[in-house]
């Protein structure tokens, strides 16, 4: 749940409702759910597997199985973490102030107004640092493990919620039909972008190729497959991407929302809906609350990556690394609270760049003797009770899984 948490965020919630709304709708899905089982999976499973064969994190674990030149590559992808957490904390902040906003006088703030209130920003960043700092500095058991438990279990049970109140609107019928019923003009017209976006989503909503699922991997006992965790993790990430979906399309069907609103779609378009829907202010509290949620446990998760990134190199004082980093993060956001511009093209570095060429070089280090090897890799994913790794997947992994993603990335660049 912990591991899934990491992965379910604003990737799922955010990020997928706009890019699948900008691309299409259900022809971007089917496109997406291909390069989900084919990319995905087997980068999150290398992920898992090399944090338990090396228990650490990616940098410490990629050099004590493949050498110091893979640990150097380990210590770049692990620097991904970072990027994302100085403009994912700001956008949490955000969600926090909606929800807060709601809940005080009925969401009557504009997402151009709270980006121009640069104070409420700052503070909304901060409390997003400070949650996840304080909850980390409990320790992976009593806070971390704990902690982010019940925030799934509530987001999980939110998200149901809204779901079956979004399809019982009157427009819920023509916002299915864009979201579930394949239009292939808006693929035809840009193969190009909509596979460099279906690949870059496959990545960011399981957060893999920047190793922030190894240190997860790492506390994973070996009586557990992980194959079937690889399984289950993208399950419940897919699980509440496409619920996300069944939220926000209805919705914007029923009062006129352009589901190609890009990145502001929530923060800009749905408070519309919620202005115009009986007991708005309601399910506007529940639905930013849930996005809260999802933003807040990636942001726990990923800080305990960096935390255990960092312990890997100094090796005790948790609470004194567990500060520091958030210490780190805090002014490091703050660029992005200022200048909106800075978070855009962080979040294109780290969805278009990072996130790929991690997964690349992660799918080459365990199905190469370059690296950790197929041998080793298959022993260890396959290791417990639950499904194993099956053989003829080596060349999904030394080939097809490169080749495809270098492919795309050459694309990308035209």
């Amino acid at each position: 749940m912990l591991a899934a948490g990491c992965a379910v965020g604003l990737g799922n919630v955010w990020r997928f409702p706009y890019v699948v709304g900008a691309n299409g709708g259900a022809a971007f899905l089917l496109v997406y759910f291909a390069f989900l089982a084919l990319f995905g999976i087997p980068v999150l499973l290398a992920e898992l597997s090399v944090g338990r064969g090396g228990q650490a994190g990616i940098g410490a674990a990629m050099r004590k199985l493949g050498g110091k030149w893979w640990g150097r590559i380990g210590v770049i992808m692990f620097s991904g973490n970072l990027l994302l957490m100085i403009y994912y904390t700001d956008v949490s902040g955000w969600l926090l102030i909606f929800t807060k906003d709601y809940a005080v006088t009925g969401g009557v703030i504009s997402h151009k107004e709270l980006i121009l209130d640069s104070g409420a920003c700052v503070t909304g960043m901060l409390c997003a640092v400070v949650a996840a700092t304080a909850v980390c500095a409990l320790g992976i058991k009593n806070g971390v493990e704990r902690i982010t438990k019940w925030m799934m279990v509530s987001l999980l049970g939110l998200i149901s919620i809204l779901a079956v109140k979004s399809l019982m609107l009157p427009g819920a019928a023509q916002g299915l039909q864009f979201y579930l019923r394949p239009d292939w003009t808006k693929l035809a017209a840009a193969p190009g972008k909509v596979v460099l976006d279906a690949m870059g989503q496959a990545f960011f909503t399981l957060s893999v190729g920047v190793g922030a699922m190894t240190i997860f991997g790492s506390y994973i006992e070996k009586r557990e497959s992980l194959m079937k965790e690889a399984l289950w993790i993208t399950a419940i990430d897919t699980f509440v991407a496409f619920m996300a979906g069944l939220i926000i399309f209805p919705a914007c069907a029923t009062y006129g929302v352009d589901v190609a609103s890009g990145p502001g779609l929530i923060f800009e378009a749905l408070p519309k809906v919620f202005s115009a829907m009986p007991a708005g202010r309601f399910w506007g509290f529940f639905f930013f609350l849930f996005l809260s949620l999802a933003a807040l446990t990636t942001v726990i998760a990923v800080f305990e990556c960096i935390i255990g990134g960092v312990l890997d190199v100094i090796g005790r004082h948790r609470h004194f690394v567990t500060v520091g980093v958030g210490l780190v993060v805090a002014i490091l956001s703050l660029p992005c609270v200022y200048c909106e511009r800075v978070a855009e093209m962080e979040d294109l570095i780290f969805s278009k760049f990072f996130l790929p060429v991690g997964g690349f070089m992660l799918a080459l280090f365990v199905s190469w003797r370059i690296g950790w090897g197929w041998d080793a890799f298959r022993a260890e994913a396959s290791a417990g009770n639950g499904i194993s790794l099956p053989v003829w997947m080596r060349p999904l992994f030394r080939y097809f899984v490169p080749a495809m993603i270098l492919a795309v990335l050459i694309a990308g660049l035209k």
